[in-house]
């Protein structure tokens, strides 16, 4: 499980970066300051849980299935939230109307805070 989590975290931030350089240095010119802020802010979050992966990846504490819990609602909640994101601040350059899944940002949300909650609770529960 961690290999796949320490995988998972790689990905994750390595597309952060480039969709990070892509935010701010090949959008400028397509979409307007706005779009571009809501763009990162996807970006933001997708690197901050990539660090969240790393130290998921790195407890002894966790058992198999509550780490391979946390990492789903994670990695869900990153897929949700971050790329809905990402969607929804280029909606302007297509003619599909990416704000019908704009729903799917809050979901994305939830899945993260269960992510953080449950660390939390384990951590709590596990830790002298």
């Amino acid at each position: 499980m961690n290999r796949t989590i320490f995988l998972t975290a790689c990905i994750f931030g390595l597309l952060a970066i480039i969709l990070g350089a892509f935010g701010a240095h090949g959008l400028e010119k397509l979409v307007d300051e706005y779009a571009i802020a809501t763009f990162e802010t996807g970006v933001t979050y997708q690197m901050y849980h990539a660090f969240f992966l790393f130290v998921l990846g790195l407890l002894p504490q966790l058992e198999f299935g509550t780490k391979k819990l946390i990492y789903s609602l994670i990695v869900t909640g990153v897929i949700l939230f971050s790329f809905s994101i990402y969607l929804l601040a280029l909606n302007s350059l297509t003619n599909f109307d990416f704000g019908k899944i704009g729903f799917l940002t809050p979901i994305g949300g939830v899945f993260l805070i269960a992510g953080w909650g449950t660390l939390g609770y384990q951590l709590y529960r596990k830790v002298q």
